[in-house]
């Protein structure tokens, strides 16, 4: 990676399908969920499971002229971003971002819908945020506390890759990602009510992860969908409920509760509904397991590996230079706003 002053960050972009033969690319962080799930013996079957989960949670929520239940299947595309600091685009590409791409297929009119971008969210410079930064910082301490450029250089790198001929070329619309509400905060129902993603649950202090993505220029709101157990959280950018429409938000929601269930079936494969003051869980017992693998304390241990792997590989070979990017960023962007 050539190093230039001021850098110009150049993001490319690979694809692969994610369906019963998905294998990972070699640069694909091994602590996401879905390369999670095509490990191990039963690969195939894990990765058709979910699958199935997928269409049927579709089907579900796209119960219009779709009595048979099997209109819609969802295609999944696992999009990986790749950043060269060279402005020539020539030099050392490092492998920083991972999302899910979904594009709806309407059996019936024989067409295929695009859905939208982001979904899951898969980071190496994230990982060294959350595992190696914030361990260091307290260690030795009396508290718990976060540095305070926290996730800065992370929410730049993220907002300049939206903001890129790369993400313009490939998507229409800015991204949604879908995770797990915190379990270490509470939450409690509202009175809206959206079709597709049901009730809106609010909460009166935001969790590191959503400040975190704050940083990456996205807001938070919390929704209940129709027969789930739990609200997902969904980061976006622009006005959720006025931006995307009804198939593209089912997508989403059949696809990203799927995973949850798989990875956090305490709270998303619970026996119960969340009620109106709702703390999620991962000890409570009532719960219900998928027929599918997923090593969650594996994760856990990757990912301080591939934190370790970004500061080796990334982070501190060229800290110099992304710290100088990363402050012209901030204050371009602090221009922008004041302008």
């Amino acid at each position: 990676m050539r190093l230039t002053s001021p850098p110009v960050p150049v993001f490319t972009l690979d694809r692969v399908r994610f369906d019963e033969d998905y294998r990972p690319l070699d640069n694909t962080r091994i602590t996401t969920n879905f390369a999670n799930l095509a490990r191990g013996e039963n690969r195939q079957e894990n990765l058709r499971n979910a699958i199935r989960m997928i269409n049927n949670r579709f089907n579900e929520l796209a119960d219009g002229d779709n009595e048979s239940a099997d209109r819609y299947s969802v295609d999944l595309d696992i999009v990986s971003v790749s950043i060269d600091l060279d402005e020539d685009g020539d030099g050392e590409r490092f492998p920083i971002i991972e999302v899910l791409e979904t594009t709806i297929v309407d059996h019936h009119s024989g067409t295929r819908l695009p859905g939208i971008v982001g979904n899951n969210f898969s980071s190496y410079v994230r990982d060294y945020d959350f595992s190696v930064v914030l361990p260091a910082h307290n260690a030795g301490g009396s508290g718990f506390s976060v540095p305070e450029d926290f996730g800065v250089l992370h929410g730049n790198l993220f907002r300049s890759f939206v903001a890129s001929d790369a993400y313009t070329r490939h998507f229409a619309k800015a991204p949604v990602i879908c995770l797990s509400v915190s379990s270490t905060k509470t939450y409690h129902r509202t009175a809206t009510r959206h079709p597709v993603l049901g009730v809106e649950y609010r909460q009166d202090e935001y969790s590191l992860t959503d400040d975190y993505f704050a940083k990456m220029g996205m807001q938070v709101r919390y929704f209940m969908p129709p027969r789930s157990s739990a609200p997902l959280a969904f980061y976006h950018v622009g006005d959720l409920l006025a931006d995307y429409s009804d198939l593209e938000l089912i997508a989403t929601i059949s696809t990203m509760e799927t995973f949850q269930k798989i990875y956090r079936p305490e709270i998303y494969n619970a026996n119960s509904a969340a009620p109106a003051r709702f703390q999620p869980s991962l000890t409570q017992p009532d719960y219900s397991l998928t027929r599918i693998e997923y090593d969650r304390e594996e994760r856990s241990r990757l990912a301080v590996e591939q934190g370790r792997f970004a500061q080796e590989h990334f982070i501190e070979p060229h800290r110099e230079t992304l710290e100088l990017w990363s402050a012209q960023f901030s204050a371009r962007e602090l221009e922008g706003v004041q302008a």
